[in-house]
């Protein structure tokens, strides 16, 4: 058996993320391989069935982005900056064992990281189709599908048959259909958790690594808060709906900061909640690898020209959660979502739900600012 050392950095963080950390070194150990991930767009059946354990690598924490600065530009995403920097630094031990990183072509800054990136990992690139409704598409990421299969059985000496992809497929359906009954929860009028609790375990969830007690788990919550009566559950409060970009980095101020206003948050649209959650795999077409496609492609994402997928859903997301306000949050210099805010601000107000646009950063600095401001927002909301 290999011994694998951890970073030096791993003493300065949290029993929690320690406990994650030793499990993918454990998991190391026992001779599995690690596929490192940045994407909702990553087809993760696909590397399921080619028996690799899965984890997600962006970057959700400032301490690194100085270090990242040293190489990238400053007036870059925040997320990428400090993906990138747990790479330089050797501070996340996910990024540190991963045997493979999976990248996409999404945006602009991610593909360049890529890059540089593939300077010390083994990194493979996905193309993804640049607009779903034109002709083409489809078939174009049909055959990217196809080629990653391929490249995983070429690389790992392993066939990925119909028999695993459909396991695979049907496991994630299970824990997609977990985590979107635990989500829905918060359609009701009294909250039974609130949306800063829901997105950390959703968060936490996503790092382990038997899916099997992740769907165990995410079912065992979503049942115990359905059955509760308690003083937990929150009344009242004005209900938010967030879109925008992945809010790892700043939902603590972002989030918080609808609670502390008395708001809550009922629904996190973002690729991290319920939009790629909702994007089921058909386990009875006859080619898997285009239902895995098709699944796929439903996603509604910034990065799509148009983006009509969004557009349609989050009309959809607004009455069914019954959003009296819906923040959009777009992480600095992400033009994608920022320029799409326009859009975003029409179709709330012509579904007469008020909006608010929020750029931001991982920084601190900020903080009370975003407190002021989300707090008016919210006292709007009661007028």
């Amino acid at each position: 058996m290999d011994n694998f050392h951890l970073p030096a950095a791993f003493e300065e963080y949290s029993d929690a993320r320690k406990a994650g950390f030793l499990k993918v070194k454990a998991a190391k150990e026992a001779g599995k391989q690690v596929a490192g991930c940045f994407c909702a767009f990553t087809p993760l059946e696909i590397l399921d069935a080619a028996g690799l354990l899965t984890v997600s690598l962006c970057g959700m924490s400032p301490e690194t982005i100085t270090a990242a600065e040293t190489v990238l530009p400053r007036n870059l995403c925040p997320l990428i900056k400090s993906s990138y920097g747990f790479y330089l630094t050797d501070k996340c031990p996910y990024t540190y064992f991963a045997d493979l990183i999976v990248g996409e072509t999404t945006c602009d800054g991610k593909k360049k990281m890529y890059e540089l990136l593939g300077q010390g990992k083994k990194t493979y690139i996905l193309h993804l189709p640049q607009g779903r409704d034109v002709p083409y598409a489809r078939e174009m990421w049909i055959a990217e599908l196809r080629r990653f299969m391929t490249f995983l059985e070429e690389e790992l000496g392993v066939s990925i048959t119909r028999e695993k992809l459909k396991a695979a497929c049907e496991q994630r359906n299970a824990l997609r259909a977990a985590r979107c009954r635990l989500m829905e929860l918060l359609k009701a009028d009294d909250l039974p958790i609130s949306g800063t609790e829901l997105y950390t375990f959703l968060d936490g969830i996503g790092f382990n690594f038997d899916l099997e007690d992740a769907i165990e788990k995410t079912n065992a919550l979503a049942d115990a808060l359905s059955e509760q009566k308690s003083d937990k559950v929150t009344h009242g409060g004005k209900r938010i709906l967030v879109t925008g970009c992945p809010i790892g980095g700043v939902f603590q101020k972002v989030v918080g900061a609808v609670e502390r206003a008395g708001g809550n948050v009922v629904c996190f649209e973002n690729c991290s909640g319920i939009k790629p959650a909702r994007c089921m795999v058909d386990t009875n077409a006859d080619d898997l690898v285009e239902a895995i496609a098709d699944a796929y492609l439903d996603i509604g994402c910034a990065v799509m020209t148009p983006d009509s997928r969004r557009f349609e859903k989050l009309p959809a997301l607004m009455e069914e959660f019954r959003a009296d306000g819906v923040l959009d949050v777009a992480l600095q210099a992400c033009h994608t979502y920022l320029i799409e805010g326009r859009s975003i601000r029409e179709i709330c107000k012509a579904h007469g739900v008020p909006y608010m646009a929020l750029e931001t950063d991982y920084a601190t600095a900020d903080a009370g600012q975003i407190d002021t401001r989300i707090a008016a927002f919210i006292e709007t909301l009661g007028e």
